[in-house]
């Protein structure tokens, strides 16, 4: 059965959960491979709206079990408070559905705190945090300055363990930003509330997918946020703290030996941006605006406006690769019906030359986009099922963007909802 990674190919914000939602009928098995609660996924079905953050999104199908790897910044708190908005919802959540790899670290109030101690430090400098504790987290994990979900079984050794690494992370909080210290008996509180309800979710899911897996069961494996947003790939610094790319599946999961049958990337029609640093495609004014709100692009996590511009081929084909994907979902489509010309970056313009490669990262403030129009289809297509039903020049549109990309466009997603989509 199919092994398939969903991942981002831009900035973040394609619609993954989306597809996720969807795709999820096929498979068994869900798993977030990385990140944590800083972004979100909205999906829409016959429940309800939801905004998840660090929920697998295959937790509204029936007999799917979503799985957090070891490798998700592992937020307790904000877990908690996610899964008793779904439940109240009328969702099912329970350690059958849902379960945690006891290797996952658990990212502390205090890794919060830093976060938006750090972005006040640097001010105009900021990265445009979304002050939820994930570059400290990763920082303190690459350190081995963590707790492992698994320690919650062992309460005596995990009292010493919280003693040692406050008596560390104080020498920063006190020392560096002159913040209050941290107290253990607040903290121990803080794990008698959310780690006792948490232990019945935590398992060793390496064991979980490696028999899965062994018995042929289908696996599906969900990304955070893009290509241009991973740490090592995307535009640095202005990235997330840890690896977006399907690659890192197998390692995030739990499975370091399991190999990916199939890599859908997740492209939205036009271009979204969450956060600081360079995006060279964007819009501004009138033109922006009108945009925005025909996407509704404003972030699931932070209500922040999105920022947004045409497609960009240069940064798309470069997440293609990135990803190594096998198969493009192109979301939104039906959003640019208003547009009577469909803008398309097709190039960069960088000290005067032209280029189709995305350049290392500091030049890209000096980058120019190259914009080029193709006629629009001027007319509401989000009730549309078949692609022989799409107007001609909507056709086109996709047909141009999977030829430029180099990679098969094998969904047009044409609305929120579970069903409005194309497959082609």
């Amino acid at each position: 059965m199919s092994k398939c990674a969903i991942v981002g190919i831009n900035w973040g914000d394609e619609g993954k959960g989306r597809m996720v939602d969807l795709l999820t009928e096929k498979y068994d098995y869900v798993v977030r491979f990385q990140g944590g609660g800083n972004a979100g996924h909205t999906v829409v079905n016959e429940r309800g709206k939801f905004a998840l953050h660090l929920l697998p999104s295959g937790i509204f199908r029936d007999g799917v079990v979503n799985i957090l790897g070891n490798g998700v910044a592992l937020d307790l708190e904000n877990l908690y408070d996610e899964m008793q908005t779904v439940i109240s919802q009328g969702v099912d959540i329970t350690p059958a559905n849902l379960m945690i790899s006891d290797r996952a670290s658990l990212l502390l109030p205090w890794h919060r705190d830093l976060d938006g101690l750090e972005e006040a430090r640097l001010k105009d400098k900021k990265f445009g945090s979304t002050k939820q504790g994930i570059a400290p987290f990763y920082s303190d994990k690459y350190q081995k300055k963590t707790i492992l979900a698994g320690e919650l079984f062992y309460p005596e050794h995990l009292k010493e363990h919280l003693k040692d690494l406050i008596e560390w992370k104080n020498l920063t909080l006190t020392g560096v930003y002159g913040a209050e210290a941290v107290k253990f008996d607040d903290l121990w509180a803080w794990f008698e509330k959310y780690g006792s309800f948490f232990k019945d979710f935590i398992k060793n899911t390496g064991k979980v997918l490696k028999d899965a897996d062994k018995s042929g069961k289908s696996i599906l494996f969900e990304a955070q946020l893009g290509s241009l947003r991973d740490l090592d790939y995307g535009i640095h610094p202005y990235t997330t703290s840890s690896n977006a790319i399907a690659a890192y599946a197998p390692v995030g999961s739990g499975l370091p030996s399991l190999k990916l049958d199939e890599v859908v990337g997740v492209v939205k029609a036009y271009s979204t941006c969450v956060g600081e640093g360079p995006f060279v495609c964007e819009w501004f004014g009138e033109e922006a605006d009108k945009l925005r709100e025909a996407g509704g692009e404003y972030g699931a996590k932070t209500g922040r406006p999105r920022r947004v511009g045409p497609i960009d081929i240069v940064a798309t084909r470069y997440g293609v690769e990135c990803q190594g994907a096998t198969a493009i979902a192109l979301t939104k489509m039906d959003v640019m019906s208003y547009m009577e010309k469909i803008p398309v970056c097709t190039k960069y313009e960088l000290n005067g030359e032209l280029t189709d490669d995305f350049p290392f990262p500091v030049t890209l403030n000096e980058c120019k986009p190259v914009i080029e129009y193709m006629d629009g289809w001027n007319c509401d297509i989000s009730g549309i099922r078949k692609w022989e039903d799409l107007p001609e020049n909507a056709r086109k549109y996709v047909e141009y963007i999977e030829r430029e990309i180099g990679c098969h466009i094998k969904y047009v997603s044409l609305g929120p909802s579970r069903e409005a989509y194309i497959e082609r």
